[in-house]
């Protein structure tokens, strides 16, 4: 198995069943996975704890129940990423593209959203405490039942 970059460039070759164990091994292995081409991944529950996933692209991928404490996803693409009930304690999504993303009940304490485009997102149920959302793009972002406490929402934009 392979993981590339959008560009063609292999990042990981590896004996894995799964690009879902293939991607969990990378990680374990301390491979950065800077720019990963994993479009429509299923990831499902897999273990990213401290991924670099730094500008991956990860469009319509499904993430639901992952456990990504502490990953790098800083400029990464996550458009239309399934991210329920992720894990996503002090993650980095800086400037992070999480455009119509479903994060339904997921944690996001202490993650850094600097920037985000989270226009459309789905974050229901979802915990901010403590996350900084400073600068993000909010518009149509969906907040029923999100637990924002002491959330920086300096400067986000709630306008289209």
């Amino acid at each position: 198995m392979e993981i590339k970059t959008v560009d063609g460039a292999v990042i990981w070759v590896g004996d894995a069943p799964t690009l879902r164990a293939a991607v969990e091994a990378a990680v374990k292995s301390g491979v950065k996975l800077t720019g990963a081409d994993l479009r429509s991944a299923d990831l499902r529950d897999a273990d990213l704890t401290g991924a670099d996933l730094e500008c991956a692209v990860l469009a319509y991928a499904d993430l639901r129940g992952a456990r990504m404490q502490g990953a790098d996803f800083a400029c990464a693409d996550l458009y239309a990423a399934e991210m329920s009930s992720a894990d996503l304690t002090g993650a980095d999504l800086w400037g992070a593209d999480l455009r119509i993303a479903n994060l339904w009940a997921a944690d996001l304490t202490g993650a850094d959203l600097l920037g985000a485009d989270l226009r459309g997102a789905r974050l229901v149920c979802a915990k901010l405490q403590g996350a900084n959302l400073r600068r993000a793009k909010l518009a149509a972002a969906t907040f029923n039942r999100a637990d924002l406490t002491d959330t920086c929402l300096d400067d986000a934009s709630y306008a289209e």
